[in-house]
């Protein structure tokens, strides 16, 4: 038996296409502010490419830079150590200025440092892929 799609009416494509850049353009602020996770953001966009403009989510796929979140999460191919090291000295400083210059409550700044452990502990757990470097060779 053939499977039959049904077309997405055009005020839904448009709806998932909008949603796609908001949800790219909060993925790039997760970038810099660690507390915001990018790589879900991009996913999540990804999907609503798929479902609105298969081009805009080839553009997606295919950028420089946006494209290795998706492309190493869905592929699990992990985060090189390098990586893994300009995450967490990113997240660390941007937690302590945080919580050292925007804010006097004590509860907050415990929150955050709480927050900034258990991302340290999620990059840290992720796997570590070695670089590309034509110059490694492996002794089998």
């Amino acid at each position: 038996m053939k499977e039959q799609t049904i077309p997405i009416p055009t005020f839904v494509k448009y709806f998932y296409l909008i949603s796609g850049f908001l949800l790219v353009a909060i993925g790039v602020i997760g970038i810099f502010l660690p507390l915001l996770p990018t790589t879900i953001f991009l996913i999540l966009a990804s999907i609503c490419f798929l479902k609105s403009s298969p081009k805009a989510n080839d553009w997606l796929r295919n950028h420089k830079l946006l494209g290795s979140y998706i492309d190493n999460y869905q592929n699990k191919t992990g985060l090189t150590r390098n990586s893994k090291f300009i995450n967490i000295i990113t997240l660390w400083t941007s937690i302590s200025l945080s919580a050292f210059l925007l804010t006097e409550e004590l509860y907050i700044k415990i929150i955050l440092f709480v927050i900034a452990i258990g991302v340290t502990i999620h990059l840290l757990m992720i796997k570590t892929k070695q670089p590309n470097n034509q110059n490694n060779f492996q002794f089998k």
